[in-house]
């Protein structure tokens, strides 16, 4: 997405070679107009005109997150290359040399600049070096002077040249935004569990609140804390510790929607974020979640641990609607239902406690 996006950047290249394609195709109309350089001209400035308002359209849908017909602006762009061409052409076989001049050094211009605002499609860049520069070494078999030829040697080596320099600035920066991605993802996961860690939350929580979508006006916070976990990295060590961790977040994962966020930010402390649910609906997720954690965990040499699970639910509506204020209604739901056994949910807004015996848990699995 983002080399695509890079399609509509570079704005000053745009602006650029809009500007000089029209002042070149004017001042070339301007000393001769005749028919082919005022349609050369007319082409110009109808693609100028389009290839803005579709430009316009597309940055302003890509905030609100729309639909950029990102099809028809290459397509656009491919017709400017061809406009280009075909003033070139026009120039060479009619013998003016002053025009071909101008037209010729605005056309080796506009192809570099071709080559560094397109890098996000190197195709796309050999295909509109081809269109433009292309048409040149047709014209020169009209000219009659054998000097031309060394244009059939010179469009190709440069059409070839640019456009393994555009795979290759495209290949770097593909790595260099790979390594971006994987620094950014590695800053803000959990090593051990591969769920988010604190940051991770953080950015998701910020991200949700601030949202004026309607699926997300609708969700909560669930605060997770185990209830026996001390026990078993003492009774097994760290590394049996680990593994109960890692089994506990592949179970939550499981339960989870794409768009949920699960979070590890503490030792046996986990949070998870859902959208698009109400408070009865929460409830029904903690408890579930309870269930699931409280099944039997085989660690590495055969032995079966289980533990406990209590929580506290936020429901991020009203005073709530900020990260800060979630966490702190989950904290405080999660400490009551830690005071009253442990292995239950505890609702901040509504007081509402869900009891999840061991009774219920053993039955469960």
């Amino acid at each position: 997405m983002a080399l695509v996006g890079s399609l509509f950047g570079t704005l000053p290249i745009f602006a650029g070679g809009v500007i000089n394609t029209l002042m070149v195709s004017g001042v070339v109309t301007w000393r001769r107009p005749e028919p082919m350089y005022i349609s050369w001209l007319i082409l110009e400035v109808l693609l100028a005109l389009v290839r803005v308002l579709v430009l316009r359209h597309a940055l302003k849908a890509s905030r609100a997150g729309g639909n950029t017909h990102t099809d028809l602006y290459i397509m656009l762009a491919l017709a400017w290359a061809f406009s280009v061409g075909y003033g070139v052409f026009a120039t060479f076989i009619n013998g003016d040399w002053l025009a071909a001049t101008l037209a010729g050094i605005s056309c080796g211009a506009m192809a570099g600049g071709i080559c560094f605002r397109n890098y996000g499609a190197p195709r796309l860049v050999g295909a509109m070096i081809f269109l433009s520069l292309g048409p040149m070494c047709l014209a020169a078999l009209f000219t009659g002077e054998v000097v031309m030829g060394i244009v059939f040697i010179q469009i190709p080596f440069y059409l070839v040249s640019m456009s393994i320099a555009s795979h290759r600035l495209n290949r770097i920066l593909v790595s260099t935004m790979q390594a971006e991605r994987e620094n950014e993802r590695r800053a803000s996961q959990d090593a051990l569990t591969g769920l988010a860690n604190r940051a991770g939350l953080e950015a998701a929580l910020e991200r949700v609140c601030a949202s004026k979508r309607e699926h997300d006006a609708a969700a909560a916070l669930l605060y997770l804390d185990m209830d026996d976990f001390k026990i078993i990295n003492d009774t097994h060590g760290h590394a049996a510790g680990d593994e109960v961790l890692k089994t506990i977040a592949a179970r939550m994962r499981g339960m989870l929607r794409v768009d949920d966020v699960a979070a590890r930010i503490g030792g046996d402390e986990f949070v998870v974020l859902v959208t698009g649910i109400d408070a009865e609906a929460a409830v029904r997720l903690g408890e579930h979640l309870l269930l699931e954690v409280s099944k039997p965990i085989a660690l590495a040499d055969g032995t079966l641990v289980s533990v406990g699970l209590s929580a506290g639910i936020s429901i991020l509506a009203g005073p709530q609607r900020t990260p800060q204020a979630a966490m702190l209604a989950a904290d405080t739901a999660l400490y009551r239902a830690k005071a009253m056994g442990g292995r239950r949910c505890a609702v901040a807004d509504a007081q509402a406690i869900t009891d999840l015996g061991l009774d219920q848990a053993a039955a469960a699995a």
